[in-house]
């Protein structure tokens, strides 16, 4: 499971754009940037995401989205986004708390957003999900998520490499379940889902990425990023 966020007006902050939150830290999913209107609060209710980030702006137009604005949202959603606002001075702190925003960020440098993001996953855990369905061929096969090795991209349909040895095909695309396995399931490759748990090292000079049972995998470098990341945070060597 990953976690979403949105951004409410403009996405650089301080030289930091936080679409790329992503590539920091890939357990959290891009929505997108929506303007500072109020027919943005139609999308946040849409979309649901689970962290909103909200760039104040120094002066409101008339149809801006305001502290009140939001404030007013909060009152009809059975499940509140945890709201951070960002602006260059402490000026708008106090009305931000008050308005129901569980942190306000003056310095958006990785540090600053490190703990605040850490705060965030403290105060809204995503309830762990243990299985997956999926349909192969005529019937339904509930997959357990630490019995995948990896997954292969076969045209419109994937198929699942079990620990037991097994092939199981599913259809639907790689791309599909790359939005929709957790964090440990990574793409490594147009045609590969990788569970890093399986896997051993990373050889980035021959882009190949090892896993336990001896096999090899492509490794695209385009995914090089991500992949380093997760992996040295599982203390694998590269």
């Amino acid at each position: 499971m990953q976690y979403s966020f949105v951004v409410i007006g403009n996405q650089e902050v301080e030289g930091l754009r936080l679409e790329e939150i992503s590539s920091f830290y890939p357990q959290y999913r891009y929505y997108g940037t929506f303007p500072n209107e109020k027919k943005t609060i139609e999308s946040i209710l849409k979309l649901k995401p689970h962290l909103v980030f909200f760039n104040v702006a120094s002066e409101y137009a008339d149809n801006a989205i305001t502290f009140t604005v939001l404030s007013e949202m909060l009152q009809y959603l059975k499940c509140v986004p945890y709201f951070i606002a960002l602006h260059n001075s402490p000026i708008y702190s106090l009305e931000a708390i008050q308005s129901g925003f569980s942190d306000y960020l003056v310095c958006t440098d990785i540090h600053s957003l490190s703990l605040s993001l850490a705060k965030f996953e403290k105060r809204m855990p995503i309830p762990i999900q243990q299985s997956l369905c999926i349909r192969s061929y005529s019937d339904y096969q509930i997959l357990k998520f630490n019995d995948i090795v990896y997954l292969k991209a076969d045209n419109n349909s994937t198929d699942f490499k079990m620990i037991n040895g097994k092939t199981i095909t599913a259809y639907k695309t790689l791309k599909y379940y790359e939005e929709t396995l957790p964090v440990n399931f990574v793409r490594i490759h147009k045609s590969y889902i990788v569970n890093i748990h399986y896997v051993s090292r990373i050889v980035f000079s021959k882009s190949k990425c090892f896993l336990n049972f001896n096999e090899q995998l492509p490794f695209s470098n385009s995914y090089r990023v991500i992949v380093e990341n997760i992996l040295v945070q599982n203390g694998i060597e590269l």
